[in-house]
């Protein structure tokens, strides 16, 4: 399913001179060039894994034969700064819209299962509630991004997916592996996914670039399936030019999605604990000249689900459990397009509102938790471009706010909570201030990017600290590619692990911050349709934060937040890909990938973890994609996995986890306006945990159509 490469139809342009500047080579990387009737191809081929191409414009000069363009940059999410796949020296996984459009999923956490590296922990299916870690990692050691903007919730890690996307919105999932401080900042200690939505129309359509043109494309599409599972949703999207400013056009789109479940289980009671319901929307634009580019959007995601037994414990077997959330995104972002420093500025704001219930609907028996946070954020980026290669530069200030109800220091003055009869009387606030310098050298067949973040958090008067990372990409040939690294980075406590003192649950407010240094070297190899890689690595932790029980303690044992002194962990991942025809005369592909970890935190008798001594120490993803007949495709998902660690059943047993495979197909029939398809999750009704106590769903089956306007 993850491509290693795919080739890119280039646009061929047209340009009368190189301007006698020493980084005028940079503008070309990634693109067909035309010198007077020579035309040369810079790069074989782009990759997906790394880059996503932004659009050309068009001069105000034209020709019969090409149009003079201006040239633009490829944009690599490995770096600061902007560089070309075959340049690039961090490693990217992505997952393009290709991908996303045969994966049998319903949400991007159920997608990102399918990446090997990546550990999805599910406490409920179709989104409800999923930790996403990576490389034996947690859930709040990650950062997630919309559109390169920051929407990881500092209250917590458990609900950072509640994102305000449809899949159909999305055009790519890129997956960073390793410490990514350097280039995301704070709380991107093990990994980064940045989640990259289209403002424009369906399937690329280009704009005709004269006064008044329109176009307009909409999406509607609608899923049913077990436990009453429904789910409905459109997009409509337009792109208009306009000549004021010359060759200038705006982009917009608009998406809303609803979906709902019984769920698959009762409580002890006989009422439904794990049924769901949730809707979002999001609106997405972008206006672009000759000299800028600038893009915004807005989003809203609300939903509740019920927890069942989500957060309990031997001593607290609570088994009807429910949350609610509703999370705003909104940011606006900015881009020169001209010049040698080219500047990058972002403003965003993020709400998250939470409500947890610990025993559904009896507030009597246990009070609502309510908390509210609000994430403020500015950042400027920089780069430019001389003799020497590319160098790129920035700064960011952060500030999150939080009020509560049962998190956080005593306020000075409290908040009413709207729709209830209490008042916020928590809370905390922090603001993290972050500094980035990189360089970039580029030679023939050799890139090394360096740099650093200096990071300051007001929380716990943290001193100024940097965290530097190299990265290095040698190509000895046009089929191999080699890559070494070794990076630093750090993660602050989220306000749960430092405050979270409720029903069998200690936290510790003066937690320090992880640290983290990764070694990683690997390489890859693609020739004709086989591509093969693979990657080790080595990671070293201080401070890790996790959640641990004494069991000797009996029913005095809480959860409690607690700093690990070290946690070592060594990996290893493989992935292989191949196209052949088979039954007809279009091909086939098939995938397989492994990854295997070790940590070497010698557990003490007695304590069980709840997150950093659980991880999986196998994972393998075999994937096959078969054309049947002309415009019907069968899709294949195999996923084994076995998991280290241990949980206590509401008996008091400690029990290992059982490692599990599932299977997941899907069926598609393919038009050009149209979309039928029917899917198996867990084909084979295997019964499993990612959590001990809580178990997910057997098969479920889906039936689905999109239609195209």
């Amino acid at each position: 399913m993850y491509k290693p490469t795919f080739n890119m139809k280039r646009q061929r342009l047209v340009f009368r001179h190189f301007g006698n500047k020493g980084y005028s080579l940079f503008s070309c990387l990634g693109r067909e060039v035309v010198c007077s009737v020579l035309s040369v191809a810079t790069l074989t081929y782009a990759s997906a894994e790394s880059v996503s191409t932004k659009p050309v414009v068009s001069d105000s000069v034209s020709t019969t034969t090409a149009r003079e363009m201006m040239l633009d940059e490829v944009s690599v999410t490995g770096s600061r700064a902007p560089l070309t796949k075959s340049q690039a020296a961090r490693m990217v996984t992505v997952l393009d819209r290709q991908d996303i459009a045969q994966a049998p999923v319903q949400s991007v956490n159920d997608l990102l299962k399918y990446a090997v590296g990546v550990d999805v922990r599910q406490r409920g299916p179709i989104g409800a509630q999923t930790d996403i870690s990576i490389r034996g990692g947690t859930q709040d050691q990650i950062i997630l991004l919309l559109n390169g903007i920051n929407i990881c919730d500092p209250q917590t890690g458990h609900n950072a997916m509640d994102l305000p996307v449809d899949l159909n919105d999305i055009v790519r999932i890129e997956v960073i592996e390793g410490p990514a401080g350097r280039i995301y900042g704070s709380s991107s200690l093990v990994g980064a996914v940045n989640i990259v939505t289209r403002s424009g129309n369906f399937g690329g359509t280009e704009v005709r670039e004269y006064e008044g043109t329109r176009n307009d494309c909409a999406q509607i599409h609608a899923e049913i399936g077990s436990y009453g599972y429904g789910n409905v949703g459109f997009r409509y999207a337009r792109t208009t030019a306009i000549t004021l400013p010359p060759s200038s056009k705006i982009t917009q789109s608009l998406s809303a999605n609803y979906s709902r479940s019984d769920g698959y289980s009762r409580c002890k009671a006989g009422t439904l604990n794990t049924d769901y319901s949730g809707a979002k929307g999001f609106y997405q634009g972008q206006y672009e000249d000759e000299q800028l580019r600038l893009n915004w959007h807005l989003g809203i995601a609300d939903k509740g689900w019920g927890s069942g037994t989500f957060y309990a414990t031997p001593k607290w077997q609570a088994d009807n459990q429910y949350e609610h959330t509703t999370k705003l995104y909104s940011a606006i972002q900015g881009e020169t397009k001209r010049g040698r420093l080219h500047f990058a500025p972002s403003i965003y704001w993020n709400q998250n509102r939470d409500r947890y219930e610990g025993y559904r609907g009896e507030p009597e028996k246990m009070k609502y938790n309510y908390n509210r946070t609000d994430v403020y954020g500015v950042s400027m980026n920089a780069y430019f471009d001389w003799k020497a290669g590319r160098t790129a530069f920035g700064a960011e200030i952060r500030n999150e706010d939080l009020v509560s109800g049962n998190l956080g220091e005593p306020l000075s003055q409290t908040h009413h909570i709207a729709g209830t009869d209490r008042d916020y009387t928590l809370g905390v606030n922090r603001t993290n201030i972050s500094g980035y310098l990189e360089h970039n050298l580029l030679l023939k067949n050799l890139t090394i990017s360096a740099g650093l973040v200096a990071v300051k958090n007001t929380w716990s008067n943290m001193n100024m600290t940097v965290y530097p990372g190299i990265d290095i990409s040698y190509r000895p040939t046009p089929s191999w590619k080699l890559h070494a690294a070794i990076n630093t980075s750090l993660r602050m406590p989220s306000f749960t692990e430092m405050y979270y003192k409720l029903q069998g649950y200690k936290a510790d407010p003066h937690l320090k911050p992880e640290e983290m240094t990764a070694i990683e070297a690997g390489g890859s190899y693609t020739r004709g349709n086989l591509s093969v890689g693979a990657t080790a690595w080595y990671h070293h932790g201080r401070n890790m934060i996790d959640w641990i029980m004494d069991t000797s303690l009996g029913d005095d044992a809480v959860w409690q937040s607690v700093n690990h002194a070290k946690v070592n962990s060594i990996g290893f991942e493989a992935n292989a890909k191949m196209q052949a025809k088979l039954f007809t005369n279009h091909y086939s592909l098939f995938t397989i990938s492994y990854s295997y970890i070790n940590q070497n935190k010698e557990q003490e008798a007695n304590i069980v973890s709840q997150y950093a001594l659980e991880y999986l120490r196998h994972k393998l993803i075999a994937n096959a994609q078969v054309p049947i007949v002309e415009h019907l495709q069968l899709g294949l998902n195999l996923r084994w996995q076995d998991r280290v660690g241990q949980y206590t059943d509401f008996s008091g047993a400690i029990l290992d986890y059982e490692p599990y495979a599932l299977v997941d197909a899907r069926l598609t029939w393919q038009q050009n306006s149209y979309k039928l398809y029917l899917e198996a999750n867990n084909l084979l009704d295997k019964r499993y945990a990612d959590f001990g106590l809580v178990e997910q769903p057997g098969r479920w089956l889906i039936a689905g159509f999109s239609f195209r306007l």
